[in-house]
């Protein structure tokens, strides 16, 4: 286990990133909600680029459902394969998070914690 999955946080982002399906969509201020610190969406962020363990971190997107910059042709190639559409480097339409039925915004709600094996790789 890496350093930044050893903290509180960065175990519960792990837990909510891994714990998610394939097709979901959420952002990063909903999974910093869901794993006890709201308001620390950039902090989600750096946990998914150093962690050492494989997470589906193409189902995580900005508040405006923007895709990684510099990663957005895979990125949307990743969501694409899961039934999720993109255009001009961000979510577009309802697919995603049973948490809304817009593309993503704000969080509408919270996950029980909980997770299950990481899929995809990174």
């Amino acid at each position: 286990m890496g350093s930044v999955e050893r903290s509180d946080f960065g175990a519960a982002v792990v837990a909510v990133v891994a714990g998610l399906p394939p097709g979901e969509v959420v952002t990063y201020g909903e999974v910093a909600a869901e794993a006890g610190r709201p308001g620390a969406a950039r902090a989600v962020g750096r946990v998914l680029r150093d962690a050492e363990v494989p997470l589906p971190w193409w189902r995580v997107v900005t508040a405006t459902g923007r895709l990684v910059p510099g990663l957005e042709e895979e990125h949307a190639r990743r969501l694409a394969a899961e039934g999720v559409a993109t255009r001009d480097g961000r979510v577009v339409g309802s697919r995603g998070s049973a948490r809304r039925s817009t593309p993503p915004g704000p969080a509408t709600g919270v996950r029980p914690q909980g997770g299950g094996a990481a899929a995809g790789q990174r």
